[in-house]
């Protein structure tokens, strides 16, 4: 093709540039065509400007050719392993698993020992599993007093589970809460506390600062019913019986559960546990099921005793 100053401005050449260009305009932006939609003998000199400079002449812009040349950068990537699809791959034929072997054909069980006897039949297994276990939260005294000293337990009234529950003072009790005795100095308000089992030491401590200590039976289920607020925390059957009041039996709110093993039974029932089922035993009597306690006798009547069945049994 000839040059555009070679020919005159009715030349068929000059023509077919024109509509080769007006072509190119309708295919533009709407905010560059005002300035390139013309032809080149209607464009004056004064605005005949770089192409490069036209997006910073306009306050809106697009970028009509910016999607065709987006890329992504060379390590956005990681180039797929693909095992077992010939040497092209860098994994092929045994997949990087090497030649034969049980690592190359299968899988080895935990505890493999090569094929001779495991050490667990060897040895055997180590430990016991403890049937009688509890899972107790530990209360310290000084987070008892903390949480009074802030408002957010009330010292006038019991101190049960579902108060230390309620306050956030204890979480995710399971079977139950058990009182120690960290910070027992720190104790200045006579509490009357409930809870499932107590130490000495944080007995003695709660005790001399004029207030009382309950150990208390609770199942698993009895606490998530406390704790939701529909169960009695305190009073049950077996709970020592108030004069003018007779225990509930509402056949629709579940009632709190007595203790039926003996294991229980005899903690409950120890007074030095401060048990709730203490009442039961009488003075001079032994909180265990099994073992009793010595009667005391009169010493002459021991002696006169023996004497007796000495003379019966004589033979001659």
């Amino acid at each position: 093709m000839a040059p555009v100053s070679s020919a005159g401005k009715g030349s068929s050449v000059f023509r077919g540039y024109e509509e080769r260009r007006a072509q190119q305009f309708s295919n533009m932006p709407p905010q560059i065509v005002p300035i390139l939609g013309k032809t080149l003998s209607e464009v004056p000199a004064s605005r005949a400007i770089a192409p490069f400079l036209l997006p910073f002449l306009h306050t809106q812009q697009r970028a009509a050719s910016i999607l065709s040349s987006l890329s992504d950068n060379q390590s956005a990537y990681k180039k797929r392993i693909r095992r077992g699809r010939g040497p092209a791959s860098g994994k092929g034929k045994t997949a990087g698993r090497g030649y034969n072997g049980q690592k190359q054909k299968g899988k080895a069980p935990r505890g493999f020992n090569g094929g001779q006897t495991t050490l667990e039949v060897v040895k055997g297994l180590r430990g016991f599993n403890n049937v009688f276990s509890v899972d107790m939260i530990p209360l310290n005294l000084n987070r008892l007093q903390a949480w009074v000293d802030q408002g957010r337990i009330d010292a006038s009234k019991p101190i049960t589970i579902k108060e230390l529950g309620e306050s956030r003072c204890v979480n995710n009790v399971k079977d139950g809460v058990k009182l120690l005795a960290r910070g027992s100095e720190e104790i200045k308000n006579p509490l009357n506390v409930i809870v499932s089992r107590a130490s000495a030491s944080a007995i003695k401590a709660i005790e001399n600062a004029g207030g009382t200590v309950t150990t208390r039976f609770y199942t698993p289920f009895a606490i998530q019913k406390i704790l939701k607020g529909r169960m009695d925390p305190i009073n049950s059957l077996s709970s020592q019986p108030v004069e003018g009041q007779e225990p509930t039996r509402s056949p629709f709110i579940p009632r709190l559960p007595d203790p039926t093993s003996r294991k229980n039974l005899e903690y409950y029932r120890d007074p030095a546990h401060r048990g709730y089922l203490s009442y039961q035993v009488a003075e001079g009597e032994s909180p265990s099921l099994f073992w009793k306690a010595k009667a005391v006798r009169d010493s002459k009547r021991r002696t006169a005793g023996k004497a007796k069945s000495a003379a019966d049994n004589r033979i001659w």
